[in-house]
Parts: structure tokens; C-alpha cells; sequence
């Protein structure tokens, strides 16, 4: 698992591919992390919906966690 993450330039997916980590890291089950971690999501975009939340936490968890890679990612449009 890649663990350098001055690559990510979004706050909130930084923040989504590092609680997940500590979550996993701390026992937490995959299905309850990546629920945890849509539920960040929604709390600094309350405008997205549950299944925009979903599909953008699956695409950074697959694409940090799983792939261990560190090109840009989709997702929103914040900073």
C-alpha cells in the first residue's frame, strides 16, 4: 500500500484514503470502513448524494489502497 500522499491534492480525498486506512489498520472491517468513509465524504459535500459518494470513495480506495497508485483520480471539484 502506497503510503506517500502528497500526491493527492484534494483535501477530502486525502482525508477519505487515510481514514479508511486507519480504520482497516485498526480492525475495522472493509465493508464498515468504506461506509465510514462515504459518510466523511458526505459531511464536507453535503450536496453530493449517497451513490456519488459511494462511487467517488470506491474509485479512491481502488485506486490509492488497492492499486497503490498516485496519478490524479476522478472525483469532485474542490481544492
Amino acid at each position: 500500500m502506497g503510503r506517500d500522499m502528497n500526491h493527492i491534492t484534494r483535501r477530502c480525498e486525502r482525508a477519505v484514503v487515510t481514514a479508511y486506512r486507519a480504520l482497516r489498520e485498526t480492525g475495522t472491517d472493509d465493508l464498515d470502513a468504506f461506509r465510514s468513509c462515504a459518510d466523511l465524504y458526505r459531511y464536507h459535500h453535503p450536496e453530493a448524494s449517497a451513490g456519488e459518494a459511494h462511487r467517488l470513495v470506491a474509485e479512491w480506495i481502488d485506486h490509492h489502497v488497492v492499486q497503490g497508485a498516485a496519478g490524479p483520480t476522478p472525483g469532485c471539484a474542490c481544492p
